[in-house]
């Protein structure tokens, strides 16, 4: 990313989509690159910082940082073979409208005020930076010491809170009773979903990682988009991702974060639950 940001018209892209009226296109467009891109929330958040450095509105990096780790290549692949193309599809659709549907949403909220004063800071930084190589024409070799030093800034910052994110995770798995999962989400409960979302939370995998545990759910009489809801949830919202983005963010817009995520996880699993 320090050296896409580098080389990248970034200041044009923020003009363009601030100036033009794309009519939501640019959400579709970045939860369509989440979609191709193999990360997890936490292996997301790098790329995610990039884009606010460089001033991408707020809204547009929220549709990435949505759709990233839900849609999953591997996982797309695990799914088809345990679920069927029909369910697949659902699936992948969904997850990328969600992020199209969360993007807007936040982004309408103009939520800029509440990103960390360290993120505001290194945006300021890096605009200054570009203005000065590209009025200096500075080759890579200039600019290299300047990327290095900016991306070592970054990974020693956020080492700590992915090292306190993996323990908080770590924990949890370690601490859940077997058979907890079916007792309370069973297609008798009416509050199943958001309570599936809810309990999803303190948990974190991949898509990849968390398909199998689906697959059994599944089988032991969980409905469909009750399961679905939960591994969206443990792998587009997790404790380990949030403390990885109080780096980034206030306390008060990560609650805003995930609330507004989590309200569309519970409504599609809901949906799902209809239309499977």
């Amino acid at each position: 990313m320090g050296i896409i940001n580098a080389y990248f018209p970034i200041e044009r892209l923020r003009n363009y989509l601030v100036t033009h009226k794309m009519y939501g296109l640019q959400y579709l467009l970045a939860s369509l690159f989440g979609a191709i891109t193999p990360f997890c929330s936490c292996s997301s958040i790098p790329l995610f910082i990039g884009f606010v450095k460089g001033g991408i509105p707020l809204g547009v990096t929220f549709a990435f940082l949505i759709t990233s780790p839900l849609v999953n290549e591997v996982a797309v692949a695990m799914f088809l073979g345990s679920f069927g193309l029909k369910v697949t599809l659902v699936y992948v659709i969904s997850g990328i409208l969600l992020g199209v549907a969360g993007g807007f949403v936040l982004g309408r909220m103009h939520l800029t005020s509440y990103l960390s004063e360290w993120v505001k800071q290194i945006q300021a930084d890096s605009s200054v930076q570009a203005e000065e190589w590209e009025k200096d024409h500075a080759t890579f070799f200039k600019r290299l010491p300047v990327i290095v030093r900016d991306a070592w800034k970054i990974v020693s910052s956020v080492l700590i809170y992915i090292w306190v994110g993996i323990g908080i995770g770590v924990f949890m798995h370690g601490f859940v009773p077997e058979g907890f999962f079916e007792q309370y989400m069973s297609k008798n409960n009416w509050y199943a979903v958001p309570l599936s979302v809810i309990l999803a939370v303190p948990m974190y995998a991949n898509a990849a990682g968390i398909v199998p545990v689906i697959e059994v759910f599944v089988a032991k009489g969980i409905p469909v988009g009750t399961a679905i809801a939960f591994m969206m949830a443990v792998v587009g919202l997790s404790l380990p991702e949030a403390t990885l983005l109080k780096k980034v963010m206030t306390w008060r817009l990560i609650g805003i974060f995930f609330g507004t995520v989590a309200f569309f996880i519970i409504l599609s699993g809901y949906l799902f639950n209809c239309l499977l």
